[in-house]
């Protein structure tokens, strides 16, 4: 329930505008898009305006919030946790009573989680986890692991024989979320790393763990530190050519990549393509981007896990409107942050490729057949 307010604050405030803070965009006007009597008092934190996932979030908050006859504010912190924490100082000074944050690193976002609940206000950690603090009322995600079990036996499922070269890749060392994808992954990928399925390429930390089920974070922390693209296309892209250049011929041919979501799948699957000793690759990816979709309909990725940013979007405001009305969200799980085991509401994922982009993405109302050129 809301902390230190009085029931008689429900009426609620989404402050109004979208701020597009990073880019010095404008505004639109107070009021647009007003529908209700009703005002939401919620604030919505976002980590970065320079990846696709987030642009679709930021539309699909929007919308979800139109169709409720509310108004939002949403931040973005461009990859800075110090913008972030004036994010969400800039939104308390304006008596929000909940706020929505996906912080750009999991860990330096306990502070701003901390200012919130002096504030008073409940806070939702959407989409990746703020660790270390008590100041998390709920963690609205999909389900991470499963994500990265997912992807793992998407790869799983396509090998032959033994000695099949597998290049790993993660996302941030900063986002919880890298680790769950990969701890997923791991889990389905270790067996057959041990059992010579796959040779793995470009990290001795994983060659090194590789008969080892479970990993500790630390141990996880070793290996992403190797293979990390920290969410970046161009840091993605360069890891991936290096190495290309540091593996021999042999370590190519038909290859296996776990590529952690679909921007850097893109730029690795570029640089794996244009590599004349890799004759053939099933690359992985994550969030169902128009672009990713096309490259699948185009057979450059192999697959995606789509997860679907509506239902996210939704049980957001949901888990938002029921702290505002004095109720508690109903949690199907949770996640341990460093500091205590946070109530979870999870989404299910879907893995897309080939065969059922149309059933998956098109007829599911995701997406419009127009935006894609030769769908199967």
């Amino acid at each position: 329930m809301l902390k230190k307010r009085s029931l008689l604050a429900l009426t609620v405030l989404v402050i109004a505008s979208i701020v597009l803070t990073a880019c010095g965009g404008g505004a639109d006007e107070p009021g647009e898009g007003a529908g209700s009597a009703e005002e939401l008092a919620v604030g919505i934190v976002l980590p970065t305006k320079d990846e696709p996932r987030w642009i679709q979030d930021e539309t699909r908050f929007r919308n979800a919030l139109d169709e409720a006859g509310y108004e939002a504010e949403i931040l973005f912190s461009q990859g800075s946790s110090a913008k972030e924490k004036e994010n969400v100082e800039a939104l308390l000074t304006k008596d929000v009573q909940v706020l929505i944050i996906c912080p750009h690193d999991g860990t330096a976002a306990a502070a701003a989680a901390e200012a919130a609940e002096e504030a008073g206000v409940d806070v939702i950690s959407y989409d990746r986890l703020i660790r270390d603090t008590e100041a998390v009322d709920y963690y609205v995600t999909f389900d991470s692991v499963q994500v990265g079990a997912q992807q793992a036996q998407y790869l799983v499922d396509r090998a032959e024989g033994t000695g099949n070269p597998l290049y790993l890749y993660a996302g941030a060392a900063s986002d919880n979320n890298a680790f769950l994808f990969f701890r997923g992954a791991w889990q389905v990928l270790q067996p057959k790393i041990a059992d010579g399925t796959f040779e793995v390429v470009n990290s001795d930390e994983a060659v090194a763990l590789s008969d080892k089920a479970e990993l500790t974070r630390e141990e996880e922390s070793r290996i992403i530190g190797q293979v990390t693209t920290n969410w970046d296309f161009n840091v993605a892209k360069n890891l991936a050519e290096s190495n290309l250049t540091a593996a021999p011929a042999e370590q190519k041919g038909d290859v296996f990549i776990l590529a952690p979501n679909d921007g850097t799948a893109r730029a690795i699957a570029d640089a794996f393509a244009a590599d004349d000793d890799v004759t053939d690759y099933v690359i992985t990816g994550q969030d169902a981007e128009k672009a990713s979709v096309q490259y699948i309909i185009d057979g450059k990725q192999s697959m995606t896990v789509l997860k679907d940013v509506r239902n996210l979007v939704q049980d957001a405001i949901n888990a938002a409107v029921a702290l505002l009305e004095g109720n508690e969200p109903e949690a199907t799980g949770s996640y341990d942050n460093g500091a205590k085991d946070v109530p979870a509401i999870q989404s299910e994922v879907v893995a897309v490729d080939e065969d059922n982009v149309q059933e998956a993405l098109i007829d599911s109302g995701y997406y419009e057949a127009d935006e894609f050129e030769n769908l199967p």
